[in-house]
């Protein structure tokens, strides 16, 4: 059967390496890869200064270098209709309650977008990144992408036994679904930043990875940079995180599910004082924005914050032994 001309493109887009760009050799392309650039994008997207530092080439070289990788590349403007079905293409992950799946649009956690949950402990964070775990691996027609799940766990949350109850729940192979996530305690911010060209590494050895979780997202940066005097460096790094994560999720078609702890904010005089940590930076990061609190009668409540296409709503879910579900 003759493939189509967008399929020769892209089978094209995916054998071309770095080392066939003009100017990037084995050992330029062997440095750019232990920072983390593995593809054209990751280059064609590079300032000139910084692949010169990092490359140890003049500029006009990495100048050359990285308008080459933009020319073997289509970054050009595309149509509405064209950006229309290319959306279309785009997979979800079910949480395991319709309830909470409609609330994220009707499918469930996005890939290719970062989705935050913030709320108090207990409120089901973690819970919900272990059912979206093991969904993950469903494939598409139950709800997953048939992928892998990588796990950076901040708080030392990650539980194993929790993992093969929701698997068994599901009529699934307990250890099989084990596997397929890839756990990494990560000690401080520079180990968790460190963790993402890791990731990077691993898709490009040819692990089917579809989901990274981040549980929790801000935990060592509150904890190493205390005080207003630090807020400054703290927001600077923890937003050149939040941009690798982003970028790992554009390039490789990764749903992003970060966990983020709260605080009380001092100036709300009436209602609910909670409120995340990290500030804007944070807030304009994340595509989809959740809240999760207790409801009555042991229900879990999650209120849309922020999308740039759903409504403010809320859902009612139920942590059960199955994972995420609408009933008790």
């Amino acid at each position: 059967m003759a493939k189509s001309e967008e399929e020769g493109e892209k089978e094209a887009e995916k054998e071309l390496k770095l080392t066939d760009v003009p100017g990037i050799g084995p050992g330029i392309a062997a440095k750019l890869e232990a920072a983390g650039v593995y593809d054209l994008m990751g280059l064609a997207v590079m300032s000139p200064t910084a692949l010169a530092e990092m490359a140890g080439v003049g500029t006009a070289v990495a100048r050359k270098a990285i308008q080459a990788a933009r020319g073997m590349m289509n970054l050009g403007f595309m149509d509405g209709v064209e950006f229309s079905k290319k959306r279309d293409e785009v997979g979800y992950i079910t949480t395991g309650s319709r309830e909470l799946d409609n609330l994220l649009g009707g499918k469930g956690v996005e890939a290719s977008a970062l989705t935050e949950a913030f709320g108090a402990f207990g409120c089901g964070k973690s819970q919900l990144a272990f059912s979206l775990a093991v969904n993950v691996q469903l494939p598409k027609e139950k709800g997953g992408l048939s992928g892998k799940c990588v796990f950076i766990d901040t708080e030392g949350t990650f539980v194993p036994a929790r993992i093969k109850q929701i698997a068994e729940g599901l009529g699934a192979n307990s250890e099989k679904v084990l596997k397929n996530i890839l756990v990494a305690r990560a000690f401080n911010a520079d180990h968790q930043i460190l963790l993402l060209d890791k990731v990077g590494e691993m898709i490009k050895e040819g692990e089917p990875i579809k989901l990274l979780i981040v549980d929790s997202l801000t935990a060592h940066f509150r904890a190493e940079f205390s005080g207003r005097g630090q807020l400054a460096d703290r927001q600077q790094k923890l937003n050149k995180y939040l941009h690798q994560l982003t970028r790992l999720a554009e390039q490789h078609g990764l749903a992003i599910y970060v966990t983020n702890q709260v605080m009380a904010n001092p100036a709300m005089m009436f209602g609910d004082p909670t409120t995340h940590v990290g500030g804007h930076i944070v807030g304009h990061a994340a595509k989809f924005r959740l809240y999760l609190r207790r409801g009555k009668g042991g229900s879990r409540v999650a209120k849309m914050i922020d999308s740039p296409s759903l409504p403010e709503n809320e859902a009612v879910f139920f942590l059960t032994a199955q994972g995420i579900r609408d009933e008790e």
